[in-house]
């Protein structure tokens, strides 16, 4: 594990490259891979797939329900079906497809969601997908993967493809930060601590675990507060153990997300910490409001998203903490 002040930016990519490139790759491996198209091919980057595999790639055009209805069936056949478009489409255009025929069915499909974010920035609000966590959490048999960057989305796309089971891979647009190694382990349902520390726990996914990571050094050079930051890239399954018991630790949380502050990451932390370890929560993320065309740094900073509103969040939590007294509850017996 390494020191956060050794955190560095290693190189720029996009997370959809990651996901396109696995994709490709695993069409050698898995000759049941079957990827469909949605007239962003080039977009999501599934053309790298198309590239190589002409005869395993199907485009149905502007039409995302039947493409995942399609894919059910090929699931149905022993396939193994990726359908990806824009988040917007296929998580909200097709949400009846995804809770009925595939996750009620628990099929074996895998959903690609692109342009995800604030971060898609010129294409204003109607394409800033910012809410489809907190509907795909609450869908059984769904798995539900954020990566955080360039690697992480490359080995979260071939977990997901060789796992038996429905499962969405959220992505974005622009280059991020590459901050993890091609090597670093990933496990799918399986929290990665990125830096100890036991004053404040950061939680985040996807890009905003770079901006926690941020928020970390600033702590540790200008307050010597140690923060654990946590890449929590598996929304679901859950990895209650390992929160929980870092949530104990710390005695406080920030949570941070490229989403609405409602039903994503942080609802599952507070779902999770309500019930096994209260304490103290900030919660980082869209606060409550559609998103506007802009450049996306520019949108991140007009929202609040980055390390800067993490860190005060980390400052304010910490006070809580301090002003907070356990109190002795008579244990019970479960009803």
């Amino acid at each position: 594990m390494k020191d956060i002040l050794d955190y560095k930016i290693l190189d720029k990519k996009t997370t959809r490259q990651g996901f396109g490139e696995a994709l490709a790759e695993l069409g050698s491996i898995e000759k049941n891979l079957v990827v469909i198209g949605a007239d962003v091919t080039g977009s999501v980057l599934t053309s790298f797939f198309k590239e190589k595999f002409p005869e395993r790639f199907i485009s149905v055009g502007v039409a995302e329900q039947n493409a995942t209805t399609i894919a059910v069936g090929l699931a149905l056949s022993g396939k193994i079906p990726v359908f990806a478009s824009y988040s917007v489409f296929s998580a909200f255009r097709n949400a009846d497809q995804l809770r009925v025929s595939v996750c009620y069915n628990n099929v074996n499909v895998k959903i690609g969601g692109g342009h995800s974010g604030i971060t898609v920035g010129p294409d204003g609000a109607t394409h800033q997908s910012l809410e489809e966590l907190a509907y795909l959490r609450a869908l059984p048999n769904l798995t539900l993967v954020v990566p955080c960057d360039y690697n992480e989305a490359k080995k979260a796309t071939k977990a997901i493809c060789k796992m038996n089971g429905p499962a969405f891979i959220r992505f974005g647009r622009p280059a991020v930060p590459v901050i993890t190694e091609p090597d670093d382990d990933f496990e799918l349902g399986k929290a990665k601590i990125m830096a100890d520390g036991e004053d404040v726990l950061i939680i985040a996914c996807g890009i905003m675990v770079w901006e926690a990571i941020l928020a970390a050094q600033k702590l540790k050079e200008e307050d010597n507060i140690n923060a654990m930051v946590i890449n929590l890239h598996t929304i679901k399954p859950f990895d209650y153990d390992t929160v929980v018991k870092a949530a104990k630790k710390c005695g406080c949380v920030v949570t941070a997300e490229e989403h609405q502050v409602h039903g994503g990451l942080g609802g599952a932390i507070a779902e999770a910490l309500a019930k096994n370890h209260p304490v103290p929560i900030e919660f980082v993320g869209m606060p409550d409001k559609f998103g506007g065309s802009g450049e996306p740094e520019e949108l991140m900073e007009k929202f609040a998203l980055n390390h800067k509103t993490i860190y005060n969040s980390c400052l304010k939590v910490i006070q809580r903490k301090n002003k907070t007294f356990p109190i002795q509850i008579r244990a019970v017996k479960d009803i």
